[in-house]
């Protein structure tokens, strides 16, 4: 069947993204989904929506020279923080601040899913993210720090034996992602040969992978980590302002949309 002629219904994208219809409308509104106006219903071309849901959002995260994709179950589950910020945006802001403190830095969802690609993955990070399973397990450690309640930053030991922190966005009263820090080696790194293959078989890479890029991460000293933990409710903050401004606004526009169907 030709699809160059055929147009999908806001319905008929809410079940394909498995979003609600609002967020349908707002991306449409926004220019993020291959979309014309006919009168006052949104129609989306499936030839194009197509071509744009196989390129923005592919079957499985992966990576290539540090630039990675969000599959649907991680880039649209969580419309709330998701929607809210414009990723080119984001990555300016990662970009900035990961430049600034020189480390790696992504901003996640409260299950731990990036909203972003990573700014300044370390040598190590690369080398085995786009493997079968690692990026998964990378997602359940930073999950897993979204459940400590001390909302403080402090540096961690993650699966990879390299320490991250974490700052809470919080939008009015609730939680809604994080600004994460990795790749930052601790005082005693490398590890040892030992631990080096138990870090290798937790992630089923190989040994020799590992030992090739083991050096490849981010080293500070004390007033730098002192000054990571001090910038990153900075970011979470200066986040936090721009979701909620951009909030309001979208609900005005949708307070006046409805207005224009009177």
């Amino acid at each position: 069947m030709n699809r160059s002629a055929e147009m999908l219904t806001a319905k008929d994208v809410q079940a394909l993204l498995q979003v609600d219809r609002s967020t349908v409308y707002r991306m449409a509104e926004a220019g993020k989904l291959p979309a014309i106006k006919v009168g006052r219903q949104w129609r989306f071309p499936a030839d194009q929506f197509d071509r744009w849901f196989q390129v923005q959002i592919p079957a499985s995260p992966t990576a290539s020279n540090g630039n990675f994709s969000l599959g649907p179950e991680q880039a649209l589950q969580s419309p709330e923080l998701a929607e809210l910020l414009s990723w080119d945006w984001l990555a300016i802001v990662q970009e900035t601040f990961a430049d600034l403190l020189g480390i790696m830095l992504v901003v996640i969802d409260m299950e731990g899913r990036p909203i972003n690609r990573p700014t300044r993955p370390c040598g190590l990070f690369r080398a085995i993210s786009d493997k079968p399973g690692v990026m998964q397990r990378f997602i359940e450690s930073w999950r897993d720090m979204s459940s400590v309640t001390d909302l403080t930053p402090t540096f961690r030991i993650g699966h990879l034996g390299l320490l991250s922190a974490r700052s809470m966005i919080a939008v009015g009263t609730e939680l809604k992602g994080m600004v994460l820090s990795g790749c930052i080696a601790p005082y005693e790194w490398p590890p040892s040969p030992a631990e080096l293959d138990s870090i290798a078989t937790s992630f089923d890479v190989s040994r020799e992978l590992m030992a090739q890029h083991v050096t490849d991460v981010y080293y500070l000293d004390d007033v730098q980590r002192e000054r990571v933990l001090a910038v990153l409710p900075r970011i979470a903050t200066l986040i936090a302002h721009i979701v909620d401004g951009r909030r309001i606004l979208v609900d005005m526009l949708d307070a006046i949309a409805s207005l224009s169907h009177w």
